[in-house]
């Protein structure tokens, strides 16, 4: 079965950094748009990155310049690199692959990232 799992989230002091990993099993990785997003209590899911099949990436207004998005295919995982984060970079993050021909999506569980004092 497809399996995405997010790691490395936890609680981190404003200014402080952060890496994310998402591990994906059951699928041919080298084929997948990989993305993450992230949801903050109350509000809409939202965009926080992408990196497609080819390499193209995408971020968000919000983390442009602070965040960094990769993939490392031998390993079948995306990496999201948070820097310079602030409180309102609090939210459940999640991983979501995207087939890149039948359009299908697989999103993982979300791990919790709190930036607070």
């Amino acid at each position: 079965q497809v399996q995405l799992v997010e790691s490395g989230g936890g609680l981190v002091q404003p200014g402080g950094s952060l890496r994310l990993s998402c591990a994906a099993s059951g699928i041919i990785f080298s084929m997948y748009k990989m993305g993450w997003y992230r949801q903050a209590p109350g509000k809409q899911r939202e965009l926080v990155a992408t990196i497609g099949s080819g390499g193209t990436i995408n971020y968000a207004d919000a983390v442009k310049g602070r965040f960094t998005i990769s993939r490392d295919n031998a390993k079948n995982t995306v990496y999201l690199q948070m820097a310079s984060l602030e409180p309102e970079d609090t939210a459940v993050y999640y991983c979501k692959a995207t087939n890149v021909l039948n359009r299908r999506d697989y999103w993982g569980q979300g791990t919790q990232v709190t930036v607070s004092s």
